[in-house]
């Protein structure tokens, strides 16, 4: 008895020594922090606390800034010193990317404050809804050192082309800044289902988003949605189909997509608002991805002021669709 009682006694420091050490926090704002609402910035240092806990500590008086109470909306600056208090945060869980996906991807652009890539048809900007990792998830390990990392905007899991990411908090915001005036010019280049008519075609049409019963986001024009602009260019006409350069004015979810359907002119390989029996035929010869592509981009440096002026070539899928269809000269 005596020797299992010895036995525990050595077990439990061992043990305690495993938990992890709970205790105020002093964090200086760095300038991937400023500019954040506290609240927020809470909820990214602290990973896996709930919001009541966020919001409840604030409100408390238990976080300060600069030793002073802040409410939640407070935007932190630059060397601002926040008092965190003791909170017992989940333990952080294995890289979930495989090493061999923890690689960059194609590069168009980059500096200390934007990476811009060229994102391939088939992977998702981020994980979720079954998806283990994305692209995000990806570019965090394949970049380990770098300390803020985040998505400017989104491009849907089928659609190819350049995809903007923010390397500091600040950038971020500028490009959001950029977003919300409109100043983002973003163009794509799609292949739709028969020949358009007109060389240039408007469609102002407003989109309403919606869940289908089992859960899956869809959108359809609608009174009543949000006002939507974009403008299709023909860039040449194709046995059956045509190629056009896209100009989006507003950046509304599937908004392409949504309003080519309208137009009757679906994308070719659209899974949700394409032609389904065209694609299963198109499939069998190897046509088996959605053709859009976010071909240029114009932005505006966040530090430098200067216009960016990037570009993505055209994936071979779409100049071998381009080829197999063209029109012969009689």
């Amino acid at each position: 008895m005596n020797d299992l009682r010895k036995t525990f006694q050595q077990k439990k420091p061992h043990q305690a020594q495993t938990q992890p050490e709970v205790a105020v926090r002093l964090y200086t704002v760095t300038d991937d922090d400023a500019g954040q609402r506290l609240d927020n910035f809470l909820l990214r240092i602290c990973k896996g606390v709930p919001k009541t806990w966020v919001y409840r500590v604030i409100r408390k008086g238990e976080v300060r800034v600069n030793k002073g109470r802040v409410d939640a909306e407070y935007k932190l600056a630059l060397g601002d010193m926040v008092r965190i208090p003791p909170v017992r945060v989940a333990e952080p869980t294995l890289n979930a990317v495989p090493k061999s996906r923890a690689v960059t991807l194609p590069v168009v652009f980059e500096d200390d404050y934007l990476l811009v890539i060229n994102k391939p048809a088939g992977l998702a900007v981020h994980g979720g809804s079954g998806i283990s990792f994305g692209v995000i998830e990806q570019l965090r390990a394949a970049y380990p050192h770098q300390k803020f990392l985040e998505l400017v905007h989104r491009l849907d899991r089928e659609t190819s082309g350049l995809l903007i990411l923010a390397k500091k908090r600040s950038a971020l915001v500028f490009m959001h800044e950029q977003i919300r005036a409109g100043h983002m010019d973003k163009r794509y280049y799609a292949i739709l289902k028969g020949e358009l008519a007109e060389k240039e075609t408007h469609v102002k049409a407003p989109l309403y988003k919606y869940l289908t019963p089992s859960g899956e986001r869809r959108v359809q024009v609608q009174d009543g949605g949000q006002p939507s602009h974009s403008r299709f260019n023909v860039d040449q006409i194709l046995q059956d189909y045509t190629a056009v350069r896209v100009k989006i004015y507003t950046g509304r979810t599937h908004q392409i997509r949504v309003h080519s359907a309208f137009l009757g002119h679906c994308i070719v390989g659209d899974e949700k608002y394409g032609d389904f029996e065209l694609n299963k035929q198109l499939a069998k010869q190897k046509h088996t991805r959605m053709f859009l592509h976010a071909q240029e981009l114009k932005i505006k440096h966040p530090a430098t002021g200067e216009v960016l002026s990037l570009r993505s070539e055209l994936p071979v899928e779409f100049v071998a669709f381009i080829d197999a269809h063209a029109k012969t000269s009689v």
